[in-house]
């Protein structure tokens, strides 16, 4: 039991502006928002899977974690309990999830569930990161479960595992991995939302960037430097060299997050494009207008993101093909010309 000097938060709370009405739509990183906006269109799919996720899943990992996990509440993690309501405010939640505190060094937490998403903080990452550190994590989680996250990748996932049959087919097994690379690049891009409705919930860069520094460091944080770190995220998502453009595509193949610096960089870049500054300032797309999104709208954005991350690639891959292009006409004027001799 707590005792009477456990209040639900040691410092003063700052005065954070509550973005009533907000959609998610205003955090989504535009790959992501471009596949929630398409599936959001499949009406009945969600609802089917929520019921049925509701019905057995669902149901057995709530009870799994309220019988071995600690529930938050007013007297249990008052603090998290505090944070956890504070950012539903701010964000403006018509729900507040469940939320629980499992005891796992790993630093991690997690969104899980569909019909009523449940929050969970290892313990290991309660115990590194300070209020301010854990309030971004959780909203970063409550950003996870507003968007619908959990359904329409549970959704995917279950038309992935109806491609399974492909796998006993002649190159089938590329078709798999295809999708595979496209579900875990969807989940990349998730997380990038995600983080961007942590930001929006806590109203300060320097924590966001902080909270990616202790992942990365392991809680390191007196034996870093904020510019240095974000230069080195930098310095990885600018390498225009071709060998380290198809081994970034290797190494995150099969990752479901994307680097810590790379978050890091990811975040530092929405704050200087405006975007973030403009939704505290209270321009940002509304829940009620979610039903009038376009597909194509979110298809563009998402095309111009991808544009933009990968030009340095782009530029690297294209002067190669352009070389080799170049080698390649050489060749055809010289056998063309061999054969037209021959001819004579």
């Amino acid at each position: 039991m707590s005792d009477s000097t456990d209040q639900p938060s040691a410092t003063p709370a700052r005065a954070r502006v509550t973005l009533t009405g907000i959609s998610s739509r205003a955090w989504e990183h535009p790959a992501d928002r471009g596949a929630l906006v398409a599936l959001r269109r499949l009406k009945g799919f969600d609802t089917v899977l929520r019921t049925m996720s509701g019905l057995v899943n669902e149901r057995a990992v709530r009870l799994v974690f309220m019988g071995s996990a600690v529930r938050v509440d007013e007297r249990q993690f008052p603090s998290l309990h505090f944070a956890l309501n504070d950012v539903a405010r701010v964000l403006d939640a018509t729900e507040v999830p469940e939320m629980y505190v499992a005891a796992n060094p790993v630093l991690n937490a997690m969104t899980i569930g569909m019909n009523k998403p449940i929050i969970v903080l290892n313990s290991g990452l309660v115990d590194l990161l300070d209020e301010e550190e854990l309030r971004f994590v959780i909203a970063h989680e409550l950003g996870h479960a507003l968007s619908g996250h959990a359904v329409y990748q549970t959704l995917l996932q279950r038309l992935l595992q109806m491609t399974g049959i492909l796998s006993s087919l002649p190159l089938g097994g590329l078709g798999v991995r295809a999708i595979v690379a496209a579900l875990f690049e969807w989940s990349r891009k998730a997380e990038l939302s995600a983080d961007r409705a942590g930001l929006l919930a806590t109203q300060d860069p320097a924590v966001a960037i902080r909270v990616q520094m202790q992942m990365a460091s392991g809680g390191h944080l007196a034996d870093l430097d904020t510019t240095s770190f974000l230069a080195q995220g930098q310095e990885y998502l600018d390498a225009i060299d071709l060998r380290d453009s198809v081994l970034k595509l290797l190494l995150i193949e099969n990752r479901s997050h994307p680097f810590a610096v790379v978050r890091a960089a990811e975040l530092r870049r929405w704050v200087d494009s405006g975007a973030y500054t403009r939704c505290v300032s209270g321009d940002y797309p509304r829940r009620e207008d979610d039903n009038d999104a376009k597909v194509s709208d979110a298809a563009k954005a998402a095309a111009a993101s991808y544009a933009e991350s990968f030009r340095s690639s782009q530029d690297t891959v294209g002067k190669l093909v352009h070389d080799l292009a170049g080698v390649a006409g050489s060749v055809k004027v010289w056998l063309d010309e061999k054969l037209r001799r021959a001819e004579d």
